[in-house]
């Protein structure tokens, strides 16, 4: 993984030193190298801070073809590229380098924008077509891998980081509106909390040229119609199908000149990668697992059980609440997005202790949840509307004993059932409500009591989740679906790129230079996941039946059994006479409170919460966190 940007100008010479700035700004992304190229007219420029991982000597960007008319910088991994390579050669291209960046420089020469067919991995990359004068910039298909974009005069910048954009030369201010729809987790993979920045969307290109700037679609999830009886497969042959392509997919994850840990939890997923994995190598992996105070988001002593099943080494980072405290306000700055629980400065500490042990490539189990159903709200959803409902009383047992076996989910994972008929529309639209929907809901009236007044105005209930769903193809694509796979499709419109991959992927991995890959989010493996039917994914109060099953072989007896644990740190409320409390105390009561809040109710909230039950205290963590996380980025940014 590496870090890239990008200005291209329509009418005057871009700036050098704004080029450089921006790129010195992402060092953290490619400590091993930076470089610069800007075209002879001086209206384009590409600039790459370089984590050396394949080619460790030879793979200097940005790389050129041979008579130069095209150039690109690439941020993440190619698999499979060694093939590509082959084949490159034979159809008479000569290649500079053996890294694996190149060969969608001549795979774009060869197929144009259908390179993209060709080309499985986790990137981001920006290309420029001097033949046509035109900028030619990509996002992987779940949006692992960032890329963001600002135009400001006769300007378009582009880069891995909002950060960079901002050294550039693009104004930093917040859009309140963006702030407002992630604070209830309805931020669109489109936009940021930015005033005029924007993602690439998962799964899009983006085209600039004199002509103006266009964004498409390659890629996006497809499900099974609701009607769809064709799934002649045996439930072996998906359990067996789902092994062997998730197989390959880490199989060529584990392909570098440097070597390859793993991030291990407690949990089925990373249980699963480093099992499978332990197998594709001669020497035992490295893995890495973090450790909390408190018994309950503990899990150390599952991973040292799994870690020994796999003949694996493993390092314990034992985490303090006073390495949360200090450690918060930099994940933050680094993820550039709010956050609902101290998990992502948990994950910093992981990346910082894997750098410090010599590590750059970690395989994560990211990815899994979305795909297979893993949360528990999406087993609420099964329950309560799939086309096969269970009886009344059988459904109310299983929730039952949902919400009992979830209790670290509460408020954050979990729905209380707390309907709303401030989402009527949505019911109308989608034909149900999604329970992580009703999650938001409770959220969005929480925080419209902390709002100014001035925000409290601006945006309602039914705008606001209309707002979320107007790009989607509610009538068309979606209408056609399992409730589950249209929740899942939600799910991954939003909290994918927004929160899974910002504050607990990509931007604390790459904060200290460490490359995650991610082989559940292979599109292979996906693809195959999607096509199969909506019990293979839940059975009862069963999640990810059919990894659960196709993983059976290299799982410990407690994985195997254990329900779906969220990644979670121990809630700053949950020891009111702790420091993480207290610093969450002092930011929220002090001049630092970030500008959409309305300084009195925010201070009544804090004066309630010693009163309230653990539960509760538990359920109001989130509101906090993301306040308190606004306050960190709105100080560091200088936001207005």
């Amino acid at each position: 993984m590496c870090g890239i940007v990008a200005m291209l100008s329509t009418q005057e010479q871009i700036s050098e030193s704004s080029l450089k700035r921006g790129i010195e700004h992402l060092n953290h992304r490619g400590p091993d190298g930076q470089k610069i190229w800007i075209s002879p007219e001086g209206r384009v420029g590409l600039g790459h801070a370089r984590l050396s991982i394949i080619d460790l000597t030879g793979g200097e960007q940005p790389i050129a073809n041979r008579d130069e008319t095209l150039r690109i910088i690439v941020n993440g991994e190619f698999y499979d590229f060694e093939r590509i390579q082959q084949d490159l050669r034979r159809w008479g291209y000569q290649l500079l380098t053996q890294s694996d960046s190149e060969i969608a420089l001549h795979l774009y020469d060869e197929f144009g924008t259908e390179c993209l067919q060709h080309l499985r991995g986790e990137f981001a990359f920006m290309l420029w077509d001097q033949r046509k004068e035109l900028l030619f910039a990509v996002r992987d298909r779940f949006g692992i891998k960032p890329l963001y974009y600002a135009v400001h005069g006769n300007t378009l910048y582009l880069a891995s980081e909002v950060k960079a954009l901002f050294a550039a030369g693009v104004p930093a201010h917040w859009d309140r509106e963006a702030l407002v729809l992630k604070n209830i987790e309805l931020l669109a993979h489109n936009h940021t909390l930015f005033a005029n920045v924007y993602q690439v969307p998962p799964g899009h290109f983006l085209m600039a040229s004199h002509s103006g700037i266009k964004l498409q679609q390659y890629w996006d999830f497809d499900y099974p119609q609701i009607t769809d009886s064709q799934f002649h497969r045996s439930e072996e042959d998906y359990i067996e199908q789902l092994r062997d392509t998730l197989h390959e997919a880490i199989r060529l994850r584990l392909e570098a000149d440097v070597p390859v840990g793993c991030y291990l939890s407690g949990g089925l997923d990373s249980s699963t990668v480093l099992g499978m994995a332990s197998i594709h190598v001669p020497e035992p992996i490295q893995a890495f697992t973090l450790s909390f105070e408190q018994d309950i988001y503990d899990e150390k002593a599952i991973a040292i059980e799994t870690a020994a099943r796999a003949r694996a080494k493993l390092e314990v980072i034992q985490i303090r609440p006073s390495d949360l405290i200090d450690n918060f306000a930099d994940a933050v700055y680094q993820s550039e997005m709010l956050c609902n629980n101290t998990n992502g400065t948990a994950k910093y500490l992981l990346s910082r202790a894997t750098r410090d042990a010599g590590y750059k490539v970690v395989l994560t189990g990211e990815g899994s949840d979305e795909i297979f159903g893993g949360y528990a709200h999406f087993r609420q959803d099964m329950w309560r509307h799939n086309a096969e409902r269970q009886d009344e009383q059988t459904i109310k047992n299983l929730l039952e004993q949902l919400k009992q076996s979830n209790k670290v989910s509460a408020g954050i994972l979990f729905s209380e059932g707390e309907w709303t008929k401030k989402l009527a529309s949505v019911d109308k639209q989608l034909g149900f409500i999604p329970a992580w929907m009703e999650i938001s809901a409770v959220w969005h009236r929480q925080f419209l009591s902390l709002y100014s007044p001035e925000l409290v105005d601006q945006f309602s209930y039914e705008d606001t989740y209309q707002r979320f769903l107007e790009p989607i193809d509610t009538s068309g694509q979606l209408s056609k679906w399992e409730p589950v796979h249209k929740s899942l499709y939600l799910w991954a419109k939003s909290l994918l790129p927004n929160n899974i991959f910002r504050v607990l992927g990509d931007g604390v991995e790459m904060a200290h230079s460490i490359e995650g890959r991610l082989p559940f989010l292979d599109h292979k493996v996906v693809e195959l996941v999607c096509r199969m039917p909506i019990s293979m994914k839940i059975r009862g109060l069963t999640e990810k039946y059919v990894l659960r099953e196709a993983a059976r072989p290299f799982l410990t007896d407690t994985v195997y059994h254990r329900q779906k644990h969220p990644f979670l740190a121990p809630p700053s409320t949950l020891k009111l006479n702790k420091g993480l409390f207290q610093f969450t105390q002092d930011i929220l009561r002090s001049s630092d409170l970030a500008s959409i809040y309305n300084q009195s109710p925010v201070t009544q909230l804090l004066d309630k919460i010693p009163d309230m039950d653990e539960r509760q205290r538990i359920s109001i963590d989130p509101i906090l966190m993301k306040m308190v996380s606004s306050c960190i980025i709105q100080k560091r940014f200088g936001l207005t």
